[in-house]
């Protein structure tokens, strides 16, 4: 079993940065691709980023390109999401998970942390 707690979240002025932590316990990540999903309200969760257990291969959804940064260090068994020039369409509850699956496709994930709540004021 792996569990997951996010961290990091807040409320945040548009043009601002926030740092979300995903911090594992019970196994280690680096088995692990590990993702990052979002959810606002009225709408289905949808794939924010995603890094491969390697570390090597990263992936965003195209609105968050160039203004998101994924990382993992695997020494702290955490993954953290850099997020930058936020906008208040970024407003959203944040998720991360862990998969050994394909990491864009949320059925796929084995774990799930409670998430943390991003609030992006215009």
């Amino acid at each position: 079993q792996v569990q997951l707690v996010e961290s990091g979240g807040g409320l945040v002025q548009a043009g601002g940065s926030l740092r979300l932590s995903c911090a594992a316990s019970g196994r280690t990540l680096s088995t692990y691709a590990v993702g990052w999903f979002r959810q606002a309200p009225g709408k289905e969760r949808e794939f924010v980023a995603a890094l491969t257990w390697t570390g090597v291969n990263v992936y965003y959804v195209d609105s968050v390109k160039g203004r998101f940064t994924i990382s993992r260090d695997n020494a702290k068994n955490t993954v953290y999401l850099q997020m930058n020039s936020l906008k208040p369409e970024d407003t959203a509850v944040y998720y991360c998970g862990a998969t050994r699956l394909r990491f864009n496709v949320e059925t796929e994930y084995n774990y799930w942390g409670q998430g943390t709540q991003v609030t992006v004021s215009s």
